[in-house]
């Protein structure tokens, strides 16, 4: 099977961001991908699975629940990426989160940090570097958007 014949999997993922006093978006939150699945230690942002019968929004809050034990507000559609991965070809829908209850915890064993540009932890995983760009586009930054 080609390339282009392969469909897609539906994947929802939350950039949550942090917004100074006058608004202005500051860091946002990674987190480490758990021992066990593919790319296991490769920071990325938290999200998963669109299961059937899910909205892009109701996957993004089940999955934050499941995952960092958090519950969102509302989730803001940002940008969309389609993912080629020797393991699955994804369909990537980022939303912005700004609003949030509960304490975070890595109910996966995975590890978080709060981030700005550059990302300081490695490695990122490949379909995070289009959306560290963004962030660079939309805040005007200059530099690299993560170390190599």
């Amino acid at each position: 099977m080609s390339e282009a014949e392969r469909v897609p999997v539906e994947v929802a993922v939350g950039v949550l961001v942090e917004r100074d006093a006058t608004g202005r978006e500051g860091r946002f939150l990674l987190t480490s991908r758990p021992e066990g699945k593919v790319y296991a230690g490769y920071w990325e942002f938290p999200g998963g699975k669109v299961e059937a019968g899910e909205s892009v929004e109701q996957a993004l809050a089940r999955e934050l629940r499941e995952e960092i034990g958090i519950r969102i507000g509302a989730a803001h559609p940002w940008q969309t990426l389609v993912m080629d991965y020797p393991h699955a070809r994804v369909r990537l829908n980022f939303c912005k989160v700004f609003e949030w209850t509960g304490e975070f915890q890595m109910l996966e064993g995975q590890q978080m940090a709060w981030a700005s540009l550059p990302v300081q932890v490695k490695p990122v995983l490949p379909g995070t570097v289009p959306v560290l760009n963004w962030f660079a586009e939309e805040r005007g930054h200059a530099g690299p958007t993560h170390l190599d």
